[in-house]
């Protein structure tokens, strides 16, 4: 089973589109994930977020906020313009929890409709802060693991 859980902080705002052929909802964004050692340089990992929770994502997390995102690890096979294939880690993300708000997030959040924000299982949090945004449940996508 391909499964990971990690905590990091949104260091770019979540950008909305749509599919062309089925016009889909997804969002994307970038987070950066704390060195193990002191030392190390911070990680940075690309989320990926589909349907339901796509839409929710850009409306209630931005920039310098600590979230923990629940999802799958990919690698992504692509061609750089100097002529090479990368490989690059991504995470398709089914669970985002908001930890706390950075400097570039809005103050008040209103979250989204319940309707939004289906949860696969449910779920209870440990700790309230670990929750979304209306505090009882994380956002979450209805993909199954």
């Amino acid at each position: 089973m391909n499964s990971c859980i990690f905590m990091a902080e949104i260091v770019q705002d979540p950008q909305l589109r749509y599919t062309s052929d089925t016009q889909t909802a997804v969002t994307e964004f970038l987070v950066q994930i704390d060195p193990i050692r002191d030392g190390d340089a911070p990680e940075t990992l690309k989320v990926v977020t589909w349907r339901k929770l796509a839409e929710a994502v850009p409306e209630n997390f931005h920039r310098g906020d600590r979230v923990v995102i629940e999802g799958r690890l990919g690698m992504i096979l692509f061609d750089r313009p100097e002529g090479f294939r990368e490989k690059r880690a991504e995470v398709t993300a089914q669970r985002v929890h908001l930890i706390s708000h950075g400097s570039g997030g809005s103050a008040a959040m209103t979250p989204p409709p319940a309707a939004s924000m289906p949860s696969p299982a449910p779920v209870t949090p440990m700790n309230p802060e670990v929750a979304g945004p209306s505090g009882d449940e994380p956002l979450s996508d209805d993909i199954p693991f």
